[in-house]
């Protein structure tokens, strides 16, 4: 039986941001994953968790400057600092939601840099951040993401994220499998979630190309959770897409589950 997380960021947005919480667990939901927590004191996410008896999935590094276009710094070389000074507030931010895995974003490519310095930027700043997080039991994810929608973004295909967690060689590093994103950028996903196998750390579905619920589109998601399952891979599963209209209206799709 998959485990569906409700992301806050884009489902129940009809809804001020607190109240989603709510209406997640009315919905069915056990768990929510978000973008960034950082807006709101941690003790007060904490407490809606609580409250409603829902799991922090997961959420994100900070961005860096999200409304002027950045999209983190993880490979971009010239920001080592200012990555490692994130770190922890996210682990503060871990403890306090109960949460084991976060995304660290690689970022849109600085063109004064060849991309070998942001692969081994990228490299080194994993290997940093996840040796921090470790003691606390917090894994540290790679989301490629399509350049369709992403245009510049640094890691863009699955294999790429599994040849870098490879090399990153910490335990608590992982792929974060965006199957919307896989589907625009790498297709033949029944053999690509075979590859990554215990690479993956965390699951995110959305329908292709439009980005709504997953039982519209070119991906077959009955037999992907099948495949998954069958590679072992058992966590939650981010529901991170733009609802048709109403969100409760659309969740047909997860009784069926």
């Amino acid at each position: 039986m998959s485990k569906f997380a409700a992301n806050l960021t884009m489902l129940f947005t009809e809804l001020p941001f607190l109240e989603r919480f709510a209406a997640a667990r009315q919905a069915g939901f056990d768990a929510v994953e978000f973008l960034f927590p950082y807006q709101w004191p941690a003790a007060e996410l904490a407490q809606q968790l609580q409250q409603h008896g829902l799991s922090q999935a997961l959420f994100n590094m900070p961005p860096g400057d999200w409304a002027a276009g950045e999209r983190g710094m993880a490979a971009i070389p010239g920001r080592e600092a200012e990555f490692r000074a994130h770190l922890p507030t996210v682990r503060d931010y871990a403890r306090a939601l109960g949460c084991t895995k976060v995304h660290a974003m690689s970022g849109i490519v600085d063109t004064a840099y060849n991309l070998a310095a942001h692969r081994q930027t990228l490299i080194d700043n994993i290997r940093f951040a996840a040796d921090f997080l470790a003691e606390d039991g917090i894994k540290v994810l790679l989301e490629p993401l399509n350049d369709r929608d992403v245009p510049g973004y640094f890691l863009s295909h699955q294999l790429d994220a599994l040849a870098l967690v490879q090399e990153i060689d910490r335990p608590n590093v992982a792929v974060q499998l965006d199957l919307y994103h896989a589907q625009i950028m790498d297709g033949d996903l029944t053999r690509l979630i075979g590859k990554l196998g215990p690479a993956i750390g965390h699951v995110q579905i959305a329908s292709v190309p439009d980005r709504h619920e997953p039982d519209e589109g070119e991906i077959a998601y009955p037999h992907l959770f099948k495949v998954l399952a069958q590679v072992g891979y058992h966590d939650w599963i981010g529901c991170e897409y733009n609802p048709r209209g109403n969100t409760q209206q659309g969740l047909s799709w997860l009784r069926q589950q």
